[in-house]
């Protein structure tokens, strides 16, 4: 898995492509935690590129949920694929992040 970073309008744009599997987790998970250890309030997540994840995906994704929460951050997620996104939705965390179709939208999202 590789991992892309972007700015835009004080917002940080992750992009993340290939699997988040037990293999790759703990890289994103370092990732995050280096993105809210920074203190950087508006993340927005490209999943555009990611074509499956795993319940350690699900966990990295749930920990970013409980740091932004607790820092008062935004995230938003947007271009899942429908397999991807029916993985949140099975596990309940749509409710968890500002999901959108475009990036423009997500921007948006966390910046309002």
């Amino acid at each position: 898995m590789t991992i892309n970073e972007e700015r835009e309008q004080g917002v940080v744009v992750v992009s993340p492509v290939g699997r988040v599997d037990n293999a790759t987790s703990a890289r994103l998970d370092e990732y995050f935690t280096g993105l809210t250890a920074a203190g950087e309030s508006r993340v927005v997540v490209d999943f555009s590129g990611i074509d499956y994840i795993s319940s350690a995906g699900l966990r990295v994704m749930l920990t970013l949920a409980k740091r932004a929460k607790d820092q008062k951050a935004r995230v938003a997620l947007f271009a899942m694929s429908d397999s991807v996104r029916q993985v949140f939705e099975l596990a309940g965390f749509l409710t968890l992040f500002a999901v959108t179709a475009s990036r423009d939208d997500a921007v948006r999202r966390v910046t309002q």
